[in-house]
């Protein structure tokens, strides 16, 4: 059973790696791996009572993910149709490249905290979209931005799926993981824009010949401002309402979901039917990347397989004996998560080491949710940020690995480094 099993998840692993060349969504393959490792699973096993409750086991903390991501997502989505990030990137103003280049890396780094990684790069590629005219400088924006997304997610529980995984599931809270990875990821961020700094010192910005500017807005300033406000407040108040209720974050955003939708609608009711239409939850429900959600019931439904089935303790045993070094392993995740996505390595590490064996906030957990976030900057294909943005603007594969990828493992070395130094003082 165990051979099955592996060669299964091996397979729709490399289906997911390698979606763009087989033209399978990676949903796809999440889902077909997923039902063949519990059919596998329940048939070889035969504990029918046994099998039930492992899969409502699975089930509960799946959901729990899940309805986590739909609530934040349909938030950063009222947001969006409202023009509601206008508020920030209509403040952005100058006319040297490596000044605006740092404003762009430091408001993604920090707006990605607050909403996550994949959002904030989207929203910030557009934005430079309208700064810059000529395609060459966007790329160059598009790639720091990437590395700044990630940066920025590694260090908040909301700011990226993996360290959101890490949060719901126990392993990390919040106070700890932002104090204690803040400086590694800033870091991460930092060496490479000191960089491109560097290189684009003396360059003047070139704007694009028309911006559009009498596009209809729907909206006023102050309901851009409300809801801007009302959103980020409700996302940045799911961490204290967890701590404060002891109830699971989902909860929290559910409920700051439920209290936007009410402002959203006592603001609009005096408006024209076609005009609310495309303000009302309901639309941003609709626009929410569900591709993604089911991507994420997908992977972690395998890789639950695995870890009932104790195949994910004994690679952990082997990795102890071969490695034994937990910061060597972590990097060298990390390392990996630039190649394939970082959700399945992230729920595999999880299934792996025990909270009783590796309490919350303890190094594993801590340099995991950097390594698992930031490494992924190496490739272009290696985060959700990274794929984002290499749809927005066209970027190569080959042109990302020749002009960013080295920029990006630098601070990830730099990063790790800081952390562990800094884990050794502390401890």
């Amino acid at each position: 059973m165990f051979t099955a099993l592996i060669i299964i998840f091996v397979l729709a692993y490399a289906a997911i790696a390698f979606e763009h060349p087989l033209k399978v969504n990676k949903s796809a393959s999440a889902l077909v791996g997923a039902g063949l490792l519990w059919t596998v699973y329940a048939l070889v096993s035969g504990n029918e009572i046994s099998i039930a409750n492992e899969l409502s086991e699975t089930l509960i903390n799946t959901a729990q993910i899940v309805f986590f991501l739909i609530g934040a997502m349909t938030i950063v989505e009222v947001i969006d149709s409202h023009n509601g990030f206008q508020v920030v990137t209509s403040r952005i103003k100058t006319t040297k490249l490596s000044s605006l280049m740092l404003l762009i890396c430091t408001v993604t780094f920090f707006l990605s905290a607050i909403l996550d990684n994949l959002t904030t790069t989207i929203v910030m590629v557009s934005l430079v979209k309208k700064l810059l005219a000529k395609r060459e400088d966007r790329l160059f924006f598009a790639g720091m931005i990437v590395i700044a997304a990630n940066a920025g997610g590694a260090w908040s529980p909301i700011g990226d799926v993996t360290t959101t995984m890490l949060w719901i599931g126990g392993q990390i809270t919040p106070t700890n993981i932002i104090s204690r990875l803040f400086i590694p990821s800033a870091v991460n961020l930092l060496i490479p824009l000191l960089i491109t700094a560097f290189i684009l010192r003396g360059r003047v910005v070139e704007a694009p010949a028309n911006d559009h500017p009498n596009e209809e807005d729907l909206t006023s300033s102050t309901e851009k401002m409300t809801v801007f406000l009302l959103g980020l407040g409700v996302l940045i108040a799911v961490p204290v309402f967890k701590t404060t209720t002891h109830l699971p974050p989902f909860m929290g955003v559910l409920f700051g979901l439920g209290i936007l939708w009410a402002v959203a609608d006592l603001m609009h009711k005096g408006k024209e039917d076609n005009q609310k239409s495309q303000l009302t939850l309901a639309h941003a429900l609709a626009r929410i990347d569900m591709s993604s959600i089911v991507f994420f019931i997908g992977i972690l439904l395998a890789v639950a397989t695995l870890e009932h089935a104790h195949i994910l303790t004994s690679l952990a045993v082997w990795l102890d004996h071969s490695i034994g070094r937990q910061d060597i392993i972590v990097t060298l995740i990390g390392l990996v998560s630039a190649i394939v996505d970082n959700v399945p390595l992230v729920a595999a590490s999880i299934g792996m080491y025990s909270l009783e064996q590796y309490p919350p906030d303890s190094f594993l957990w801590e340099f995991l949710a950097y390594c698992a976030g930031t490494g992924g900057s190496i490739l272009i294909i290696g985060s959700a940020a990274g794929v984002a943005a290499m749809g927005l603007e066209k970027i190569d594969f080959i042109w990302y690995l020749k002009k960013m990828s080295g920029l990006a493992i630098t601070g990830y070395i730099a990063g790790a480094l800081i952390y562990i130094i800094q884990f050794n003082l502390l401890h």
